[in-house]
């Protein structure tokens, strides 16, 4: 937990109570959860808008964690989709929490059964990723026909996005700043037809041009930087709002301006309900979507796990287990 903003040494360890479910929720013991960048820009309060969803000065809620995989231990009224012993995993989307023993998580909200087979561990890791690249799919209309640029391919998003498309038969490239040959060769297993690193000075173009939509996973790549990419009529959708929230009104005045060339910018807000949670359960259950996992840490390492996350250096998604009860 935090009780203020800061790096990874703000981060605390302390008995609280057990929350308790109330009506359509349930309490969930938590047994893995991850760190992802959602966590360190809450922890950190940076960019300073996050400061507008978390509290200021200080943060209201002080424990942090937005994905868990664990074992429902108590329902509150009205729940009957759920019940005491059912293995679940899930994203509680606004309602941080999960880096704790206990959670309390909405029924309707991004939970599912975790699948035959699946580890707590491995679980937890595939909800928030999966969520935002299926949004992206939705906003931009994808289909199997289409060309699509995922830039930051290796992120627990765009790793995401890569093997969603993949499973909608859409021709795939995926690129990253710095992608070891082992990198390339797993990005295309996850279903990306080609694999480009652009360290080394490789410029962007060499990526090729034409494309219907450009995902900008971990929001570094810019919409004026990807703009001669795309196809007129294409896309732009990033995972972030942009210097100065520009992504978002880039969106908003996109069909009404003339200037962005008759390539749009989308920028689309995640439906978070209990049929996509299925849907994306109903992926990994049938092999085709696998969260892609970078390192796992014990939960008495949480800050090591932030700090990583923090470095920029990660592949995929981090995950932290706890110990059994």
């Amino acid at each position: 937990m935090r009780k203020q903003y800061g790096g990874p040494e703000v981060l605390t360890f302390d008995e609280i109570p057990d929350p308790v479910p109330g009506e359509g929720e349930m309490l969930v013991r938590v047994h893995a959860t991850t760190v992802n960048r959602t966590d360190t820009a809450y922890r950190s309060g940076r960019p300073w808008i996050n400061r507008a969803v978390c509290g200021w000065p200080r943060p209201r809620n002080h424990v942090l964690g937005s994905e868990y995989a664990g074992v429902v231990v108590d329902v509150g009224d009205g729940v009957e989709s759920y019940d005491v012993g059912d293995r679940v995993f899930g994203f509680v989307d606004g309602r941080p929490g999960a880096h704790a023993e206990m959670v309390v998580v909405p029924v309707k909200g991004l939970v599912a059964r975790i699948p035959e087979g699946w580890e707590f561990a491995e679980a937890a890791a595939g909800m928030e990723g999966a969520h935002y690249a299926h949004a992206t799919l939705r906003a931009t209309g994808v289909s199997a026909d289409d060309r699509v640029l995922v830039h930051g391919a290796t992120g627990g998003i765009g790793s995401a996005a890569v093997q969603l498309l993949h499973a909608e038969g859409v021709e795939v490239t995926a690129v990253c700043d710095r992608l070891p040959t082992d990198r390339r060769d797993l990005l295309t297993s996850l279903g990306a037809a080609h694999a480009v690193d652009l360290s080394e000075g490789t410029p962007l173009d060499s990526v090729g041009v034409g494309f219907d939509v450009v995902f900008a996973a971990t929001g570094h790549l810019s919409f004026a930087a990807a703009r001669r990419l795309l196809e007129p009529g294409g896309s732009y959708v990033s995972s972030e709002l942009g210097r100065g929230g520009h992504n978002l009104l880039l969106a908003a005045v996109g069909p009404v301006a003339r200037g962005l060339g008759r390539r749009r910018v989308k920028f689309p807000f995640p439906h978070a309900g209990a049929d996509l949670a299925a849907h994306i359960a109903g992926l990994m259950d049938r092999g085709a979507y696998r969260p892609l996992i970078d390192r796992t840490y014990a939960f008495e390492d949480l800050r090591a796990a932030h700090a990583y996350v923090d470095s920029g250096r990660k592949v995929g998604n981090v995950v932290v287990t706890l110990p059994d009860p």
